[in-house]
């Protein structure tokens, strides 16, 4: 394996090339997501689109335990990367597999068995529950794939190895789109041909994703190593558990927003959900910059050069404000054609003003997300995920009062307010523990 140009090359030049691919590779993955909103509001109708914004708080759980699971496995895969420890690093991935396949399992049945209940619990509009419910047992039978996938692409990122999760993302966006047009253009499948081509297109792709990897693992020589090893997973779930219980724990908050905007009717939600699928397109590169720095973090540790993770910060702090300039100047220029993509220009008044007044007002904060999954991707690669929590339940905490306790006297604008200043705070937390200079002793 000769794939560890994180330890030698310049930090900068090694973070770009590290996270252009998984950048690319994201943006291709929000594309299928934005079209099958687009394709949904445009030739479903706006309750469609809506019912996708209602359920995405809920799959976004689902998500989020995925990806932590993905981040405790690719930490510590990284790590053994770095040390060219081959054998204990192939028989975490074989148990990182192994266990998340169990619980991808175990929660699709439960999201089955619960899911229009919860739909139900958080004020859904009634003229889109039973859509979102429909849309929502799809992509819980899928739920396997979805955890697949993502494992599987983070294990090809902790070996340095970000172009082949990159060319199944482009792979699987493109044959969903062609599937999201067809299922609901000539087969009239409405939002249920949505959700089956998302997870034929993520099933396709987890399984190619699978062969690979096995397949380049196979020409490793790294002796025998056990299919399933308890002491891999203990240290890997030390840093999943903090990341999942994190991340779900913000997505059950963003559900509790999610519930305040339900309130408002099902047009406001509409548009809420199209600026929502703006918002992540946005944030792509600011995440697959926190993913690179968490990478190259974990791997300088492992190979002892903690001496570089300090420059490696610099340089993704300075990739994060070239992206949100760019981002703040394309918003504040194009936001109204941007919204049009997935409501056309006849889309309700009420739908219109709400995505339009987000974007205009995000345009201008997304520098701070950037920031703060810079620091926080250094504290993840360093397992230091104590006050990485605290920052990020602190910025939920802030989101959902604020949306909660004003949103229903003030106004829908009050859900975004918020936004920024819970972002200023995780960073703010986050950079802190950064400087005490504590990561570097774990």
């Amino acid at each position: 394996m000769t794939d560890d140009y994180l330890t030698r090359k310049k930090p900068f030049n090694a973070l770009m090339v590290f996270s252009l691919p998984i950048i690319i590779g994201n943006l291709f993955q929000q594309t299928y997501t934005m079209a099958d909103s687009a394709i949904a509001g445009r030739f479903v109708g706006e309750r469609a689109l809506a019912a996708i914004g209602a359920s995405y708080s809920l799959t976004n759980i689902f998500i989020c335990i995925a990806i932590g699971g993905s981040i405790g496995a690719s930490v510590i895969i990284s790590r053994y990367f770095g040390a060219k420890n081959y054998r204990k690093m192939k028989a975490a991935i074989y148990t990182a597999l192994l266990s998340f396949l169990l619980i991808s399992i175990l929660l699709g049945a439960v999201g089955l068995a619960f899911g229009r209940s919860i739909m139900t619990a958080l004020n859904t509009p009634e003229d889109t529950l039973d859509m979102a419910t429909e849309y929502l047992n799809i992509y819980f039978i899928g739920l396997p794939f979805l955890f697949m996938y993502n494992v599987l692409s983070s294990i090809f990122n902790a070996l340095g190895k970000s172009r082949i999760p990159l060319a199944f993302l482009i792979f699987s966006s493109l044959f969903n789109i062609l599937l999201d047009w067809i299922s609901v253009t000539s087969f009239h499948m409405g939002i249920a041909g949505v959700a089956w081509a998302t997870l034929i297109a993520q099933g396709i792709s987890a399984l190619l994703s699978f062969l690979v990897l096995t397949s380049y693992l196979k020409k490793t020589d790294s002796g025998s190593h056990a299919a399933f090893a308890k002491e891999e997973l203990l240290p890997m779930l030390r840093i999943a558990l903090p990341s999942i219980l994190q991340q779900s724990t913000v997505s059950i908050g963003m559900m509790l927003v999610q519930s305040v905007v339900n309130s408002f009717g099902s047009e406001v939600l509409a548009g809420f959900s199209a600026a929502m699928r703006i918002e992540s397109m946005c944030v792509v590169p600011m995440a697959g910059i926190g993913n690179a720095i968490s990478s190259f973090t974990a791997q300088n540790i492992g190979a002892d050069r903690k001496d570089r993770v300090a420059e490696g910060y610099f340089a993704a702090n300075c990739m994060v404000t070239g992206c949100a300039v760019l981002i703040c100047i394309v918003l504040e220029l194009f936001h109204g054609p941007i919204i049009e993509i997935f409501l056309g220009r006849n889309g309700t008044a009420a739908a219109l003003a709400t995505g339009n007044s987000y974007l205009a007002f995000m345009g201008w904060f997304f520098c701070l997300i950037g920031f703060k999954m810079a620091v926080d991707g250094l504290l993840r690669g360093a397992g230091d995920m104590k006050m990485f929590t605290i920052a990020n339940l602190v910025n939920l905490t802030i989101r959902v009062s604020v949306a909660m306790a004003f949103a229903p006297r003030f106004g829908i604008a009050v859900v975004w307010y918020a936004v920024p200043i819970g972002w200023s705070a995780n960073w703010l937390i986050s950079y802190a523990r950064y400087r005490t200079g504590k990561w570097r002793r774990l």
